[in-house]
């Protein structure tokens, strides 16, 4: 399996509040404790996945999964650090949803649409999303944006720093879950660039986004007709 090298680190006496002065105080200060090689192989060593993947579909050495550097906040993006693009993403959505990289073409296509960073979505939303997709493949059906955004809406994130999803009122596809995901803050990777992988940080925002375009759900007569088909028997 291949090394992961430390992560540069930002600029020295990056200023985050002027490059951000749109980012709330709890926002700048939501930091990573992931910040070395170490906390990166340890989260490998913890994972059991029989076939040895914890990062990548096929192998962890096609894709740059990096610590973080100290004090960099979750917002943060390629000015603070050596130029070089990259998105973060927390660790609860590698080792509990088991999201693997690079992301399907729905997920970018999702993220697109309602402009939101992989980071800025909360876990309990990630898991929605990725349920919704075991459910398609289940039904041999190809995930569809306009199907996942008939049955959740967007909820605007308030005083709280992450975007979430709620079912739409008399939609419901999936159960509540029984507990909310706890324990993920402070705790997310870097995802860089791979040359095995061009497209890896392709077709959907890398960084926290500051304006959220929030959107009514999709009504069935606004679906195409394979989608209003799966809309109607999900």
């Amino acid at each position: 399996m291949a090394r992961t090298k430390t992560t540069s680190n930002p600029l020295p006496n990056v200023d985050y509040k002027a490059l951000y002065p749109w980012a709330s105080v709890d926002l700048l200060a939501e930091t990573s404790t992931l910040t070395s090689s170490k906390d990166v192989r340890k989260h490998r060593e913890e994972e059991t996945n029989p076939e040895g993947s914890v990062f990548w579909r096929e192998s962890d050495a096609y894709v740059s999964v990096r610590p973080c550097a100290k004090g960099e906040p979750v917002c943060a993006d390629h000015r603070a650090s050596v130029g070089e693009p990259f998105f973060f993403l927390y660790a609860t959505i590698f080792k509990r949803i088991k999201l693997r990289l690079s992301l399907m073409g729905f997920e970018q296509a999702l993220l697109t649409e309602i402009n939101v960073a992989p980071a800025q979505l909360h876990p309990n939303s990630w898991a929605f999303v990725r349920a919704f997709v075991i459910l398609c493949n289940h039904l041999e059906h190809t995930p569809s944006v306009d199907v996942f955004l008939h049955f959740f809406e967007e909820k605007s994130p308030g005083k709280k720093l992450w975007v979430s999803f709620n079912w739409v009122t008399g939609r419901v596809l999936l159960t509540l879950f029984q507990q909310s995901y706890k324990g993920f803050k402070g705790k997310f990777f870097k995802v860089c660039y791979n040359a095995h992988d061009p497209t890896l940080l392709d077709g959907f925002p890398l960084y926290w986004v500051e304006k959220l375009k929030f959107k009514k759900p999709r009504g069935l007569e606004e679906l195409t007709p394979p989608d209003h088909f799966i809309g109607n028997c999900v």
